[in-house]
C-alpha cells in the first residue's frame, strides 16, 4: 500500500503595507512585484501621495501590497495628509515592510531617522510582524551586507531581514516568500486577475501627474494636483476620450507648466498618454489644461476640493 500523498499547504492571503521614508523605492517594488506599472515614480521625495494598493496572485497565496506615501516631517496640509495616510495603512494591515537604503556608517554604525524610531515604536505596540527590507543592495558591496544585517538586528526584533534590490529585481521573489509566510490562511480576497480596486480614473490622473512630476522644475510638482473632468469610452471608435486638469497654486506655475508656444504641457500630455495607452488597451485622446487654485496645499478646504480628504492632524486652518 503506498503512502497518501501529504496535504497541500494552505491558501494564505492578506495585506502587507509598504512603509518608508521617501525614495526608498517603495514605489519601485510594488510595480516590480506586480509585473506591471501601477504607482508612479520619479527622482522627486514625495511622488506618492495616496494609499496604492496592487493585488500579488500566486497559487498558495494572495498578497495585497499597500504602498504609502514616505514618511516625513509635515509642513503643510498635503504633506500632514500624506503622513495620515501612510500611518492609517499600518493599522489596516496583517504584516508591515520596512524599506530602508542599504548602508552602514562610521564604525559600523547604521542611522535610523528619529521618525523611523518613532514608528518602530509603535510597530511594537501593535504586534505586527515587521519585516526590514535592505533595498538598493546593488549600490554596496557584497561583503557590507552582512555587517548592516547584524546592525539592524539590535535596532527592532524584526519578524525577518531582507536584502533586496526592486530596481534590478534582486531576491524580490524571497521577499514575497517571506511576507506570504506572516499572513493568515484564507481564500483569495479579490479576482484572480485583479490588480488594484483603484479606478482608471484616479490611475489615469496619477500618471499624468507622474509625467509633470519628471519634467517639469524643482519646485512645481509639489504644486500640482490632476483631476479627471471627462471620460467618455467612444468604443465604437476605438478610443477613450480623458479632459484633465492640471492644477497649481499661482499663475506663474501655470506659465511652466504651459511652457513657451504650449510646448510643456504637449509633452506631458503626448508621454501620459502612452501610459495610457498601455494601460487602458485601446487609442486615448487625452486633452489637458491648466487651473490656477491659489494656495490648495496649503488649505485643507482646497485640498478637500481635489480630492485629498484629510485624516484630522492637518485641521481646517491654513498650514504655515
Amino acid at each position: 500500500m503506498s503512502e497518501s500523498a501529504p496535504p497541500s499547504a494552505a491558501h494564505k492571503s492578506g495585506f502587507v503595507t509598504l512603509v518608508g521614508q521617501p525614495n526608498v523605492g517603495k514605489s519601485t517594488l510594488l510595480n516590480r512585484l506586480l509585473g506591471q506599472k501601477l504607482a508612479i515614480t520619479s527622482n522627486r521625495p514625495q511622488t506618492t501621495r495616496n494609499r496604492i494598493p496592487g493585488v500579488l496572485t500566486r497559487p498558495d497565496a494572495q498578497v495585497v501590497l499597500v504602498d504609502t506615501p514616505g514618511l516625513h516631517d509635515a509642513r503643510r496640509a498635503l504633506n500632514a495628509f500624506m503622513v495620515d495616510v501612510a500611518h492609517d495603512a499600518l493599522w489596516e494591515t496583517d504584516a508591515v515592510a520596512l524599506l530602508v537604503e542599504a548602508g552602514i556608517g562610521k564604525n559600523g554604525a547604521v542611522g535610523v531617522a528619529t521618525i523611523v524610531r518613532a514608528l518602530l515604536d509603535k510597530l511594537a505596540a501593535s504586534g505586527k510582524p515587521v519585516f526590514l527590507v535592505l533595498n538598493k543592495i546593488d549600490r554596496i558591496e557584497t561583503p557590507q551586507l552582512l555587517p548592516i544585517i547584524d546592525a539592524w538586528q539590535s535596532v527592532f526584533p524584526f519578524a525577518g531581514i531582507v536584502p533586496i534590490s526592486a530596481a534590478k529585481g534582486h531576491n524580490v521573489d524571497g521577499l514575497v516568500d517571506a511576507l506570504v509566510g506572516a499572513l493568515p490562511e484564507g481564500p483569495p480576497l479579490y479576482p484572480e486577475d485583479a490588480l488594484t480596486d483603484l479606478p482608471e480614473r484616479f490611475i489615469a490622473a496619477e500618471m499624468i501627474r507622474e509625467k509633470a512630476f519628471r519634467l517639469l522644475g524643482e519646485e512645481v510638482p509639489y504644486a500640482i494636483a490632476v483631476t479627471i473632468e471627462d471620460w467618455q469610452d467612444r468604443s465604437m471608435a476605438g478610443m477613450i476620450h480623458i479632459q484633465a486638469l492640471i492644477h497649481v497654486e499661482r499663475e506663474s506655475q501655470k506659465s511652466i507648466v504651459i511652457g513657451r508656444g504650449g510646448k510643456m504641457i504637449k509633452k506631458i500630455g503626448t508621454q501620459a498618454r502612452l501610459d495610457l495607452e498601455r494601460m487602458l488597451g485601446t487609442r486615448v485622446d487625452l486633452r489637458l489644461f491648466v487651473r490656477v487654485e491659489k494656495g490648495w496645499t496649503r488649505s485643507v478646504k482646497g485640498m478637500r476640493k481635489l480630492g485629498y480628504e484629510t485624516q484630522g492632524r492637518a485641521g481646517e486652518g491654513e498650514n504655515p
